[in-house]
């Protein structure tokens, strides 16, 4: 089967589920006012990591760990649409993925450079007096074709603008400032998570854990009618589970928006990206590690949902997904859904996993 057929499978299928239950609700329930545009639900600042960053080395932690499990999303807040993971006592324990890589562990000054390259902005905003709120968030290229990985209630709004009957409109965003570069179309939102979250779409601050919180876009054409380029950057992706460990080193990159207003994040708004370590590892029941604790990092505010958590081999292993609540950046513990869930509940929910995809 042909990528462009894939493509199209995919697409079809997801937007007229998905499509279909977002405009269905829309339709049947009254909308709020517009908020005014201080008020954009997910905006972003920029103080990104220099090439001064520690260089890695190939040191690990411990060869075993214990997942925390993860409870309900009761009381969870996603910041800009994005909030985080509460753990209970139970655990398991899981072994890590001993010499994962044939080469050596690059610089994070490199690891820098091919994540900003890598790393997208996607803003949606309302036109001719839609209701929605427009929102900001992140988003990484994983194939040099041009698909983009980032998170369900990221996507959301990129499916319903491809709905005539929503006046909505998406562009993805690169570089710092952010610049207008792309349209993008869903390529896979998972069906489950549409039907679960369908009614939070109004939500100023809605509340989930992470599960299922993941989509594929694919960039359609330039907003200046130009050609596409015949190949974009893009990060390699590591699905296998454990690849991540507590201790180990990993980059973060995003656009994180809530400290520097609506405005701002619409003409202003930069890419951040900084070195931090694994703090511990997380499930949704199954045991596995779904879910990286990354702590209190710059990134941990609205508008980094979809960013890029990427290893010491400049491997994408995880994409920011949710963050606890907190007066300051430093008091938050930022959360990433690990590629492993990823392609396994992609593989659950479509039958087809990431890597054959993206073949």
């Amino acid at each position: 089967m042909t990528r462009a057929v894939l493509f199209n499978l995919f697409a079809i299928s997801i937007f007229l589920i998905g499509a279909g239950l977002y405009v269905r609700y829309l339709e049947s329930e009254p909308l709020p006012p517009s908020q005014p545009q201080e008020q954009l639900s997910a905006a972003g600042v920029s103080v990104g990591a220099t090439s001064t960053a520690p260089v890695a080395t190939s040191s690990v932690a411990a060869a075993t760990t214990t997942v925390q499990a993860t409870a309900s999303p009761t009381g969870v807040v996603r910041k800009s649409n994005n909030k985080a993971i509460p753990s209970t006592s139970t655990t398991t324990e899981v072994a890590r993925v001993q010499d994962p890589y044939s080469t050596p562990p690059e610089s994070f000054a490199q690891i820098n450079t091919d994540a900003r390259a890598a790393l997208v902005n996607i803003l949606c905003e309302p036109q001719g007096g839609s209701s929605l709120n427009p929102i900001s968030g992140s988003g990484v290229i994983i194939d040099p074709r041009g698909v983009i990985l980032t998170n369900a209630h990221v996507a959301q709004y990129v499916l319903l603008s491809e709905s005539p009957r929503v006046n909505l409109t998406c562009f993805v965003r690169t570089g710092s400032p952010a610049t207008a570069e792309w349209s993008a179309a869903v390529l896979y939102i998972p069906p489950i998570w549409v039907s679960q979250h369908v009614s939070e779409i109004l939500d100023q601050h809605p509340t989930g854990t992470g599960e299922h919180d993941y989509a594929l876009l694919y960039i359609t054409g330039s907003v200046n009618g130009a050609q596409l380029p015949p190949t974009f950057p893009s990060l390699p992706v590591d699905t296998r589970p454990a690849i991540g460990f507590p201790g180990d080193q990993v980059l973060v990159a995003s656009y994180p928006a809530e400290l520097i207003g609506g405005i701002a994040a619409q003409y202003d708004l930069y890419a951040d990206t900084s070195v931090t370590t694994i703090k511990q590892l997380l499930t949704f029941g199954s045991g596995t590690p779904d879910v990286v604790s990354l702590g209190g990092v710059i990134e941990a505010q609205s508008g980094s949902s979809g960013g890029a958590v990427i290893n010491m081999w400049g491997r994408l292993i995880a994409i920011v997904a949710t963050t606890s609540g907190g007066t300051t950046t430093a008091d938050r513990d930022l959360r990433g859904v690990a590629l492993s869930y990823i392609n396994t509940d992609l593989t659950a929910q479509s039958g087809v996993s990431l890597g054959v995809l993206l073949q």
